[in-house]
């Protein structure tokens, strides 16, 4: 471990008890290694360089992971990042299932550790898709063209936000949900809010 802090939300965060403990000890053990700031972001020990975020762990049912927030930038010459959903941008993740499997990927670990530094420190930037590009879906584009105020409160919105409804919207399979999705958000659109504010 490097001289920096430890800090004490992620001391509580590895301590719990839980499936993941030992993989959350040893993910920590490699990150500190690679001469990063610990901090605590969204529920979970994140590492920085220079305020910027490099790498978060996180635990799901099946699996633990390193997330790294450029990964789409990154070198991946063993093949082991991994998209988490089609509409994820920017993040890549290296999955475990155990603490074993983390001690012997220590080394491969900290040259991808390494490697999203360095594309930090690039200044490197993930190219995101326009809101235009994402998929409008038919339901909500009727609404758009039956009221301005809707079309003007919708175009107010971040893109962040109008992806996130855009993405919520169309992730419904059947007409009938979709509908009731975009009827449900007018309200919260119409209010200059996100779907999640």
């Amino acid at each position: 471990m490097t001289g920096k802090s430890l800090n004490s939300n992620v001391d509580a965060y590895v301590s719990k008890p839980g499936k993941w403990q030992e993989a959350y000890k040893k993910l920590r053990a490699i990150a500190l290694e690679c001469d990063m700031t610990e901090d605590f972001k969204w529920g979970h020990p994140c590492y920085t360089l220079d305020d910027q975020n490099i790498v978060l762990i996180h635990g799901f049912k099946d699996y633990c992971a390193l997330l790294f927030f450029k990964g789409a930038l990154m070198q991946d010459p063993k093949g082991i990042l991994i998209q988490q959903t089609k509409n994820v941008q920017a993040g890549r993740q290296i999955r475990f299932t155990s603490a074993e499997e983390i001690a012997k990927m220590a080394s491969t670990l900290k040259s991808y550790i390494r490697d999203a530094i360095k594309v930090e420190k690039s200044g490197a930037q993930v190219e995101f898709k326009e809101t235009a590009e994402f998929d409008m879906p038919e339901e909500f584009l009727s609404k758009l063209e039956e009221s301005p105020a809707l079309q003007e409160a919708f175009a107010g919105l971040t893109p962040g936000r109008q992806r996130g409804y855009l993405l919520h919207f169309s992730s419904a399979k059947q007409a009938k949900t979709r509908e009731s999705r975009v009827e449900k958000c007018i309200p919260h659109i119409l209010k200059g809010k996100g779907l999640d504010d």
